[in-house]
């Protein structure tokens, strides 16, 4: 019998919204701000956390959402970027967007967005997806939202939204081009997503925190800093922290890093609390800190070779992997290991490759280069030759442009060597890889 194909009802409003990626990153409100009012302005009827920083939002917005599960609290979530399907970007309840349901709603939205006047400019495709997902969550009447800044903050798309909390994870040097070349510029940049009548929360330190605090004393918004928390205990089932009020905490994600984002997690849930907007108990903290996933970053893939998969796609990234993998190298499997990596070329290429040629937990590395989609790719073989001028002529680097052959060659070094085969760099590269892994 041939099987039947059913196609997929979003596919032709998603090919229309891709379209507008020509437009590329155009950092600002107005667009937003105008495609809101055309569609009611839906971010008016919600309350929740916007969640910015340069690492670790994710994380912090994973978690967070995780304990509002647990609590039986109906919350709306904006991951990103998405690793497999666009319908990641707009979740409730735990369950990403029904295929028929955002087909209608990205097709409402593109409408809208063609009576933007024209003098702002076509909304580009992040816009279209932060007003989307409010859309959304407005008609789902979700209890809590829960929103991941896309870039910087002042003028990000989701920034035309003030739920009540306000939290930055911390600031680090990213996105320089855009967003300033001192931590004192970009953590004012992040720092703006707070407004006046909020409460605020954040894990950054040294200048980023100062631009923060004055952002906070100006508004006269009270501002949680918190620190990270003590980690006791760590396995391939993630960690236990030490919490005030709240011992032994078990949270499920890998990397000792993690302690700073759970830090965050917990104060953002205060937040939410001290501003009327949702209160949750000591059980769903523990359960949700306990059950939380967040897919693509330091994940780890069972199977022949085992696979890590890590989106350290920026300098504190590749960092926090490197910290990580010293420790958990001694549980991974114990043959050589081998790395497949691919990263946008406007990211501080030298810097990331030079700190994982220089990790203890990978010596003897094998690794392959590769480009990840996108005009902003660097090739595989600059990557390769950037790798061989760090770590010296006797390293093992391959490049392969293709990516699906770059893994299938990683996939097999990996297996040869008996040791773990590490997935890393730009997210692109990590969501496509997953999709393959896990047949998606």
């Amino acid at each position: 019998m041939t099987p039947v194909t059913v196609p997929d009802p979003a596919a032709a409003a998603i090919a229309e919204l891709q379209a507008r990626g020509r437009f590329g990153i155009q950092l600002g409100l107005g667009r937003t701000r105008a495609l809101l009012r055309l569609l009611g302005h839906p971010e008016r009827r919600l309350r929740g956390a916007l969640i910015g920083g340069t690492n670790g939002k994710g994380s912090v917005q994973a978690m967070v959402g995780a304990v509002l599960g647990a609590a039986g609290v109906r919350a709306g979530q904006t991951p990103k970027p998405h690793l497999v399907d666009y319908r990641e970007r707009i979740v409730v309840g735990g369950q990403a967007i029904a295929p028929e349901d955002l087909a209608e709603l990205l097709g409402e939205v593109i409408r809208a967005a063609d009576q933007v006047p024209a003098s702002l400019g076509p909304p580009t495709e992040f816009e279209l997806l932060t007003a989307a997902a409010f859309a959304w969550f407005a008609r789902e009447a979700v209890d809590v939202a829960v929103v991941e800044v896309g870039l910087g903050g002042r003028l990000d798309a989701t920034n035309t939204w003030d739920g009540g909390v306000a939290v930055v994870t911390n600031v680090e040097l990213d996105h320089m081009d855009r967003l300033g070349s001192t931590l004192a510029r970009i953590g004012f940049e992040k720092a703006a997503i707070i407004k006046r009548g909020d409460r605020a929360v954040t894990g950054a330190s040294g200048a980023g925190l100062t631009a923060i605090r004055r952002r906070a004393a100006r508004f006269a918004v009270p501002l949680e800093e918190v620190m990270t928390l003590p980690v006791t205990g760590m396995d391939l089932d993630g960690l236990v922290v030490q919490a005030p009020g709240l011992p032994d905490l078990h949270v499920g994600l890998l990397g000792r890093h993690q302690a700073a984002n759970a830090a965050v997690a917990l104060a953002t849930l205060r937040a939410l609390d001290g501003a009327g907007i949702v209160s949750v108990s000591e059980a769903a903290v523990r359960g949700g800190l306990a059950a939380v996933r967040w897919p693509g970053r330091l994940e780890l893939l069972p199977g022949d070779p085992q696979v890590l998969l890590d989106g350290a796609h920026n300098e504190a990234g590749i960092a926090a992997l490197v910290a990580a993998l010293d420790e958990l190298r001694p549980r991974l499997a114990p043959g050589r290991p081998t790395l497949l990596f691919g990263v946008m070329a406007d990211k501080a290429v030298e810097h990331m490759l030079g700190r994982l040629a220089a990790a203890p937990a990978l010596r003897d590395l094998r690794v392959v280069t590769t480009e990840v989609s996108g005009s902003r790719a660097m090739p595989a073989q600059a990557l390769a030759a950037t790798w061989r001028r760090l770590a010296g002529s006797g390293v093992d680097v391959r490049s392969i442009t293709v990516t699906r052959d770059a893994l299938e060659e990683a996939r097999t070094l990996a297996r040869e060597a008996g040791g773990p085969l590490i997935v890393a760099g730009s997210l692109y590269l990590v969501g496509a890889v997953r999709g393959w892994l896990t047949a998606r």
